[in-house]
C-alpha cells in the first residue's frame, strides 16, 4: 500500500512539472493574467498534495498498513483530480461553470488532511 501512495505522488509531481513548464512556457502568451494565474494555482495545489501523499506513504511504510492512510491518499487523489483539474480546463477553455466543481477537490483535500491527522494520533 505504502508503494502505491508513493507512486502517485511521485506521478502528479512528476506531471506538475510538465504542466507548469507547460504553463510557463506554452501559455505565457496565451491566456489572460487571470487565466494563467487560475492555472499557476492548479500547479501549486497539486504539488503540495503530491509531497503531501509521498510524506503519507512514507508514514504507512514506517508505522505499517494504515485504512486511515489509504482513505486519505483516495482524498488527495481525489482533490487533485477535482480542484486541480478544474481549474485547468476552465484556465485553458474558460468554462466558468466548472469553478463550481472546485471547491469539492477542496473540501476532498480537507477530508485528506484530516484522515492524515487521524491516522498519526492512531498510530
Amino acid at each position: 500500500m505504502a508503494s502505491k501512495i508513493i507512486a502517485a505522488g511521485a506521478a502528479f509531481a512528476g506531471l506538475g512539472v510538465a504542466l507548469g513548464a507547460f504553463g510557463a512556457h506554452g501559455l505565457k502568451d496565451r491566456l489572460t493574467p487571470d487565466l494563467l494565474e487560475i492555472y499557476h494555482t492548479a500547479v501549486q495545489y497539486q504539488f503540495y498534495h503530491a509531497f503531501g501523499l509521498i510524506l503519507l506513504g512514507l508514514f504507512v511504510a514506517q508505522r505499517g498498513e494504515e485504512a486511515g492512510g489509504a482513505a486519505a491518499a483516495w482524498a488527495f487523489v481525489v482533490g487533485i483530480l477535482l480542484f486541480s483539474g478544474s481549474l485547468y480546463v476552465l484556465a485553458l477553455t474558460g468554462t466558468k461553470w466548472l469553478g463550481a466543481i472546485t471547491p469539492l477537490g477542496g473540501l476532498a483535500f480537507l477530508v485528506g488532511w484530516a484522515l492524515f491527522v487521524w491516522t498519526a494520533i492512531k498510530a
